[in-house]
């Protein structure tokens, strides 16, 4: 014999009950099909009896809805032939119903009692149809009121079986001698006297669990909307997967934190007699499932599945009169218990200072209550202190049988949860090792789940989400590069790296599954107004693992965001120079943020676009090599524009190409008047570990002051045209003297200065071509022949490569 349940979805209307006609009909077996009421119903009815037991006459606009939405289903279902008699036994039950909540209404209240009474009318109804409309297709069933088999207690809203002798008689008796195909509801049962009872949350599972164990059932078979136990939330985590086969043990710990196909009671009666559980989907029959056993491989999966409970609450008692006083733990549980509130997770300190457990939210008052009048007298001595409550919080769960067998789980779990800024509260592991649980908050839990998640099952390939403002002529280069290398890095680096938002100027556009790089022009064209503002909130807001904020701006506006983006665990990367030559206190701020919240803040291509010049000096510093003097050419524009200047040509015209090849700045007076360079070599300052600031940097600008007080382009290229033999005349002296014209940036001593230089043939700066680079490092290491870093040092494309390749330094750290 088989028994299968179905949830509140799988029956929630016609269609999704005709679906589960075709999985019963195809069960070769006898068959139990134990049903929960039509979805939505059950909070209906709580919901009238609600209203009803506060005089409000809403109840019967809602008791109406639960009228309507059984009618219809029967209307759609069974052949009008057949309607007669269902439609009057069903009316006659509801008539019923809205007696018993019009004395809700009369009286003013309800009780456990009657709410059960109540209550049971979603099972007993969705049992009755469903039976009929399997006999109207030509099945061979019958139906059969559950409150017959199932004896419980009088504990109302939450009854137990008093006697499983006398229950498991009942139902083997009846199925002994009954049809291939019987229908009960679930949930519901009776008491001693005969009074419904409903057997609380998981009540249709467990009245499923308690039949499949009386009749020694080939299989019990939890049919719902999700294909089996899933290595986590699917709803949260989009790459969690069914678990094909757990045991017992793991599907209690994964049930007990949170994972709702399932709910623990339901596996107690099964357990002994080592009957299977399967988890199918409804919706889609033929999915594997999960399968539910007593014996697993031993060399599966050490983790086997990562599970949560959302709405906790911690309860805290600590204080030094409870160290070495005996029976302060029995008082505290004992209130605990006597108040019916359950507890989810325990943890006490060694020296008995404190005890903490965690229960759920909605029973917060309740408990801070009844234990500050237990202990009442010792608060007044102040030997304990009131209870302390903390409120929106969540547990997250490792749950395995082999846990216990492997080393350094507990440590890959929390700093996995650290480095993604996710605070761990409190921390509990069971005695069997078969889990282990950590309170967080509840805004975390998703950020939680997917780093836990990424990290266990995933083969160790870590997602990157990025927040790109700025998409010109540098982010257009960069997304265009992660779309090309996507494969790549997936397969060969293990980075999966998405792009959730996206802003210019204008708008700006989020996708929270990743925006397609095919097309993005074209859904950034339709997005929501930019707004720097509500782009941090949003990014924020969505709390991702590993996100990082991308700046291809060279906005100060944007760069002053950068604080928030740290502080919040967000990493920020960046070619926008502002930020790192600002004032110093504004600089080491950012670092230290940077570090504090674990959030990388990178800016290689603050100098030399692509070229590792930051990188290589971070080394060298962290290695104890100490900088003695650096020399530098570090504008690629600057060197575009003197290797391309001479006499045929004009100082204008070189430095027109320049802009419209995007060597320089959109307003290229920020190259030509050296600042650009003195925040370059000043940035290379502060890595070397000097503190300086701008206004200490000497720069020799070679432009006539006229062309450095323009206000516009225009008048900028204006001005160069004017004082074009000025120019002739600079690039005459170094030719006279066979030397070229570099713009260098210098740092020896502590002092910093940029300036037009000759330099003479032989030096390294000498046969620098197109707009490449050059860096000069003297250091301890290398007094006398620099470490040299030569290259492009402009440019869209590798500007963006070194972008890239600090998203990627991000992705391995």
């Amino acid at each position: 014999m088989k028994v299968l349940k179905f949830g509140g979805t799988s029956v929630a209307n016609a269609n999704n009950i005709e679906l589960v006609k075709n999985i019963v009909k195809n069960s070769k077996n006898k068959t139990a099909v134990v049903v929960s009421a039509f979805g939505g119903v059950t909070d209906l009815l709580l919901n009238a009896a609600e209203l009803a037991s506060t005089h409000n006459e809403e109840y019967k606009n809602v008791f109406l809805k639960i009228e309507e939405r059984h009618i219809s289903t029967i209307k759609e279902l069974i052949p009008v032939s057949n309607q007669s008699k269902v439609l009057s036994k069903v009316k006659s039950e509801l008539n019923i119903l809205e007696t018993l909540l019009e004395g809700a209404f009369f009286i003013g209240e309800i009780t456990p009692k009657l709410s059960d009474k109540i209550v049971s009318y979603g099972e007993l109804l969705s049992s009755y149809i469903i039976s009929e409309y399997f006999i109207a297709e030509g099945l061979n069933a019958s139906y059969k009121d559950s409150r017959e088999l199932l004896k419980t207690n009088a504990n109302y809203g939450k009854a137990a079986i008093y006697n499983f002798e006398e229950t498991n008689s009942l139902i083997q008796n009846y199925f002994n001698n009954n049809n291939q195909i019987t229908v009960l509801g679930g949930f519901i049962a009776s008491s001693i006297k005969g009074d419904s009872t409903t057997l609380g949350r998981g009540g249709s599972d467990y009245t499923a669990a308690i039949i499949a164990a009386a009749v020694d059932a080939k299989s019990l078979e939890i049919w719902t909307d999700v294909s089996g136990m899933y290595t986590a939330n699917p709803k949260l985590v989009k790459q969690a997967k069914a678990i094909e086969n757990i045991s017992y043990q793991e599907a209690m710990e994964l049930s007990h934190f949170g994972a709702k196909v399932l709910y623990p009671p339901t596996i107690q009666p099964v357990l002994s007699k080592g009957i299977p559980i399967a988890i199918k989907n409804t919706f889609s029959p033929d999915a594997i499932g999960s399968t539910i056993t007593k014996n697993l491989d031993k060399n599966s999966k050490t983790v086997r599945g990562i599970s949560h409970i959302e709405n906790i609450s911690l309860i805290s008692l600590e204080g030094s009169g409870m160290v070495g006083i005996p029976g302060i733990s029995k008082r505290f549980f004992e209130v605990l218990s006597l108040a019916q509130i359950s507890i989810v997770l325990i943890t006490q300190a060694s020296s008995e200072h404190s005890i903490c457990v965690a229960i759920d939210a909605n029973d917060v008052a309740l408990a801070e209550e009844a234990i500050n009048n237990e202990f009442e007298y010792e608060i007044s001595l102040k030997k304990i202190k009131p209870v302390l409550v903390e409120n929106d919080l969540a547990i997250i769960a490792l749950v395995g049988d082999s846990m216990k067998n492997h080393q350094g789980l507990s440590g890959k779990m929390f700093s996995t949860l650290g480095k993604n800024n996710v605070n761990i509260r409190v921390i509990a592991q069971g005695s069997s090792e078969r889990n282990i649980s950590a309170v967080i908050d509840k805004a975390d839990v998703k950020k939680a789940l997917n780093s836990l998640h990424e990290k266990f099952f995933e083969e160790n390939i870590k997602q990157l989400n990025l927040f790109i403002m700025g998409v010109g002529n540098v982010g257009s280069k960069l997304l265009h590069q992660i779309k090309q290398q996507k494969k790549y890095l997936k397969e060969n680096l293990k980075l999966n790296v998405r792009v959730i938002g996206i802003s210019n100027s204008r708008t700006m556009f989020f996708d929270e599954d990743g925006i397609s790089l095919k097309n993005w022009e074209s859904l950034l064209s339709k997005g929501e107004k930019a707004n720097k503002e509500q782009f941090f909130s949003k990014v924020n807001s969505l709390n991702y693992r590993n996100s990082i904020f991308v700046d291809n701006t060279a906005s100060e506006v944007v760069s002053n965001t950068y604080a928030d983006y740290l502080s919040n665990s967000i990493s920020v990367v960046t070619c926008n120079k502002i930020a790192c030559s600002s004032v110093y206190t504004n600089y080491s701020r950012l670092k230290y943020l940077a570090q504090k919240y674990n959030a990388p803040f990178l800016f290689e291509t603050n100098v030399g676009a692509g070229l590792p010049i930051i990188d290589t000096l971070k080394h060298l510093i962290a290695s104890g090599d100490k900088i003695l003097k650096i020399q530098a050419v570090l504008s690629g524009s600057l060197n575009f524009v003197f290797n391309n200047f001479s006499n045929k040509t004009t100082f204008h015209d070189i430095v027109k190409q320049a802009q419209e090849e995007g060597y320089t700045e959109p307003d290229p007076k920020i190259d030509l008047s050296g600042i650009d360079v003195a925040r370059k070599i000043l940035i290379l300052a502060r890595e070397s570990g000097y503190k300086l600031d701008i206004d200490e940097i000497t720069n020799k600008s070679f432009l006539p002051e006229e062309s450095l007080q323009t206000t516009n382009n225009n008048d900028f290229f204006a001005s160069l045209i004017k004082f074009e033999p000025s120019f002739q005349e600079m690039y005459t002296e170094a030719a006279n003297k066979d030397a070229k014209l570099k713009y260098v940036a210098q740092f020896e001593d502590g002092k910093a200065s940029v300036g037009l230089q000759h330099i003479p043939k032989g030096h390294d700066f000498y046969n620098l071509e197109g707009s490449d680079n050059i860096v000069l490092f003297f250091t301890e290491r290398y007094p006398n022949q620099p470490l040299i870093i030569k290259g492009a040092g402009a440019g869209a494309d590798v500007t963006a490569s070194g972008i890239f390749a600090d998203i990627i330094r991000i992705g391995n750290f």
